[in-house]
């Protein structure tokens, strides 16, 4: 199991740079070629929106990116440490800031949405500590040339 890890100060110019070295060790790990642009795209999401939960409550730490390469599948792990609690019975995330106009509900949940619509197999977690989104691509097996 091979594994890339970034970790970039919460500032939008930094996303583009996440998104390139997340497709580069995609196309690496075996992931179609064709799914290439929605991994960029999906990273992209989970950056910005973790890079503003951090620059909305004022948090100094670096944003998290893990790119996982197992045997069948590839994973980008995006954390952010920007603590909230996980409000009960509403999406992970939703309601974030509670009445705190600079991150609206609506942008968190625009920004969910488009990665639930981009990656089949996402997983999102927030609580006390910071949140997580976890993101799987199968891997192609590799071809044998004769």
């Amino acid at each position: 199991m091979a594994t890339v890890e970034l970790r970039f100060s919460a500032l939008p110019e930094h996303v583009r740079t996440a998104r390139l070295v997340a497709a580069a060790v995609a196309r690496r790990a075996g992931v179609d070629e064709a799914v290439l642009d929605e991994v960029r795209l999906a990273v992209g999401e989970a950056c910005t929106r973790a890079v503003g939960l951090h620059q909305s409550s004022g948090v100094d730490a670096p944003v998290r990116v893990a790119l996982i390469e197992d045997e069948k599948q590839f994973s980008i792990e995006v954390g952010d440490e920007a603590p909230r609690a996980a409000p009960g019975g509403r999406a992970p995330g939703a309601g974030l800031g509670d009445g705190d106009d600079t991150e609206p509900e609506g942008e968190d949940e625009m920004g969910l949405a488009v990665i639930s619509g981009l990656v089949d197999d996402v997983e999102v977690t927030s609580g006390e500590s910071g949140g997580l989104i976890r993101m799987r691509w199968p891997t192609a097996l590799p071809t044998i040339l004769p």
